[in-house]
């Protein structure tokens, strides 16, 4: 969202959740710390948003190339070097996961107490950083000016915005939040990296934050959604009260994402410089 609302598509996000992933769970590995392997996560997230960086906003090469280009970058050096650190063990290596930290008497609420309050502390933060984000795009300067360089990159630079700095802001931001949400999934949702850990879930970003009109709260009930149908699918699984292959479950969360976005995102309105890149000497 951060990065759109710049006016770069980051499609490396698949590529920088997955190598999130193995680096946050070498480092807990190794370190036996997880915090420290979020950090490590975190840190390497922003490295490739960087990257992204340097592809689109200070060469100006196509998004949507570079974006691809990273997810294989990130992809190929997370494979090769769990396999560098690890090896092809038979047992593959795991930490112990991060446990759930339910909050007194919310988590006894029925229905709505387990699932959103008996969660992972990594959660909880997710949760505050959509008011944290709905208040820095919409009640700071820097906001303004994220919004406005997404929308009116020229205008912005006439007032004395830096629309390369900004957009480097954003993409390092967002380099952040993906590879913490890669370590999410092999050390809080999981207690090992697999290569299949990420599993799409990165393309389904992009088209939540559409689904949610680049909107911090919107694209936050999109992704709740997205979960919740996740959720749905494992314990229709489990509980096998439907005789289906296990295959047409996994596919039910793109399933619902794909048509909620036919139904609902057709009249989204994406940032009017999105993909556009910058150069001051056509000002």
């Amino acid at each position: 969202m951060f990065t759109e609302r710049a006016g770069v598509l980051n499609l490396g996000v698949e590529g920088i959740m997955l190598l999130g992933a193995m680096t946050g769970f070498t480092a807990a590995y190794f370190s036996g710390s997880l915090w420290l392997g979020i950090a490590a996560a975190a840190a390497a997230g922003m490295v490739f948003g960087a990257l992204m960086g340097l592809l689109t906003v200070s060469l100006g090469l196509s998004q949507h190339v570079s974006g691809l280009g990273v997810t294989l970058l990130c992809s190929g050096l997370a494979f090769f070097c769990y396999r560098l650190v690890f090896g092809q063990p038979s047992q593959p290596p795991h930490v112990e996961a991060f446990a759930t930290q339910p909050i007194p008497l919310l988590s006894d609420i029925p229905g709505l107490g387990p699932a959103l309050f008996d969660q992972f502390a990594l959660v909880y933060i997710a949760f505050l950083l959509v008011p944290l984000s709905a208040w820095l795009l919409y009640r700071t300067p820097w906001g303004l000016a994220l919004r406005t360089v997404g929308e009116n990159p020229q205008a912005a630079a006439s007032a004395g915005v830096g629309v390369a700095g900004l957009r480097y802001q954003a993409l390092l931001i967002s380099g952040m939040l993906m590879g913490v949400a890669g370590a999410y999934l092999s050390i809080a949702q999981f207690n090992a990296f697999t290569f299949g850990v990420i599993s799409g879930r990165g393309w389904v970003c992009i088209a939540l934050v559409v689904l949610g009109q680049w909107d911090p709260w919107r694209s936050a009930v999109a992704a709740l959604l997205f979960g919740s149908v996740d959720a749905l699918q494992l314990r229709l699984q489990s509980s096998g009260a439907i005789d289906l292959p296990y295959q047409l479950f996994l596919m039910l969360p793109f399933v619902v994402t794909i048509v909620a976005m036919a139904v609902l995102a057709r009249s989204a309105r994406a940032p009017a410089a999105l993909l556009i890149p910058f150069r001051k000497e056509e000002r």
